[in-house]
């Protein structure tokens, strides 16, 4: 069962809460995501509506994978088993703690406009988030609950995965869930529209909030666009569910063509994400409009994603984006496009691991907040015009592909985008990196003049209707 928006999991999430109507709730929503469910569940339950701000402790050279999380009042959660994986030092940590901590204090002051906490002193605390993966940011939240004064503390979330409930420990006295399905890679996967939540839209949630006080009727549901809403028009002629064959697997996609597509851009997802990535998808559908079509799919198998080192094996993820390229060049709907193709995190080392394969003719290579330098080996065999996209906050990552840069030996460049942070989070960032995307993309995706024709391979997507 899929959510239709982040709304309507809100409104099936407050239907197993109503146990709680007459008791003294405040709702506690964990921005970004989990707001607009908060917004439904408080909506429905007549309890006023607050953010809990907490923020991931990423790896220093892998930021997408959390080794804890840290939350106001000085709460911390870590992750023991990362950290010693990863080597990483007291100093490292207390590095990210310290930049961490002043986003969070950035946010709380942000979503807030200067309006004050809502006390939770003898109250019950009901913690929700669109979904949970580790828990460890949830963990942080119900504990900073708990320091806050609540006498109860609820965790409600519309999806996890199997077993989910021992990963909380005692941090929450009550754990709901609408569903536990047994095939959870990401939690996007369990969403139709799973659009990246504005820090506005955020604060939107939050004045339009009724108060417990006033009597009524409720507010109307907040909208929960994208960002950069006003760039992502109609969707393209063909979008469509696919089943794509890479060697001996087939893995789940989606392939989305416009009318008179230029060229077609392949994804490849970083560790710990699949082809329902918000951020992926946002930047997908910008590419769409400039009439480019895109393939976003799954590196990985679901039991192979199990196995946490084939999330770290470029070569792996390599091979399976040239399986899924020779796949997309025998599909009669996008045979003789130039192909391009877009990385994320270590899905940019296997992008750029993958064109530098002899005769891949991959026309062009874009990298968001990407590991280049995991692919060096192959670096100076790259011949795809390469554009290298950080954050200018993501200073190690920054480090990391400057020094890539130089093994490149075909055309390329490097564009830091002021003010991001490794995910894009900030206003406007990840807009700034699609619309470098969509440019680098549409100036050297050129079809053609003799296309190469496909042979083979299943029907076409069906046409959109409707």
């Amino acid at each position: 069962m899929r959510f239709a928006d982040r709304a309507d999991a809100g409104r099936q999430l407050a239907a197993r809460l109503q146990h709680l109507r007459g008791q003294r709730v405040v709702v506690l929503g964990l921005p970004r995501g989990g707001v607009p469910v908060a917004f439904e569940v408080a909506r429905a339950l007549g309890a006023p509506l607050d953010v809990i701000v907490v923020r991931k402790l990423g790896v220093p050279f892998q930021p997408e994978l959390g080794m804890g999380a840290i939350g106001e009042d000085g709460v911390r959660v870590l992750n023991q088993k990362i950290i010693q994986w990863g080597g990483i030092s007291a100093d490292e940590l207390a590095a990210v703690e310290a930049r961490e901590r002043r986003e969070l204090e950035r946010r709380a002051f942000c979503y807030r406009r200067g309006r004050p906490r809502q006390p939770l002193g003898g109250c019950v605390a009901v913690v929700v988030d669109d979904g949970i993966a580790t828990g460890s940011t949830a963990r942080a939240a119900c504990q900073v609950a708990r320091a806050q004064g609540a006498a109860r503390v609820v965790l409600a979330v519309p999806v996890a995965p199997p077993g989910w409930q021992a990963r909380m420990g005692h941090d929450a006295d009550e754990l709901v869930c609408v569903q536990t399905p047994r095939s959870f890679s990401a939690i996007g996967q369990f969403y139709a529209d799973f659009a990246p939540t504005t820090d506005e839209q955020v604060t939107a949630c939050l004045e339009r909030a009724t108060p417990v006080s006033l009597p009524g009727p409720a507010a109307a549901p907040v909208p929960v666009p994208g960002p950069g809403a006003a760039a992502v028009g109609d969707p393209p002629d063909w979008d469509e569910d696919v089943e794509v064959s890479a060697g001996a697997v087939r893995l789940a996609g989606q392939l989305a063509v416009p009318d008179q597509a230029s060229g077609i851009v392949v994804f490849a997802h970083g560790s710990g994400s699949s082809r329902h990535s918000p951020r992926n998808r946002y930047v997908a559908a910008v590419l769409n409009q400039a009439a480019l079509g895109t393939l976003l799919f799954d590196l990985l198998t679901p039991d192979e994603e199990a196995y946490r080192a084939n999330v770290f094996d470029i070569g792996l993820l390599a091979r399976r984006l040239t399986g899924v390229t020779r796949w997309l060049r025998a599909q009669p709907a996008t045979a003789g496009l130039p192909v391009g193709y877009f990385g994320a995190s270590t899905g940019a080392a296997a992008a750029l691991w993958a064109a530098a394969e002899p005769g891949s003719g991959i026309a062009a290579v874009v990298s968001r907040g990407g590991r280049p330098d995991l692919a060096s080996p192959r670096l100076g065999s790259v011949r795809a015009p390469t554009l290298l996209i950080v954050g200018g906050h993501d200073d190690v990552v920054l480090g990391l592909n400057r020094q890539a840069q130089a093994g490149l030996r075909c055309e390329n460049d490097l564009a830091v985008v002021p003010g991001a942070t490794h995910l894009f989070e900030e206003p406007g960032t990840l807009t700034a990196a699609a619309e470098l995307a969509r440019d680098w993309f549409t100036r050297h995706l050129v079809p053609s003049p003799h296309p190469v024709t496909g042979h083979g391979g299943p029907d076409p997507p069906r046409r959109r209707t409707g």
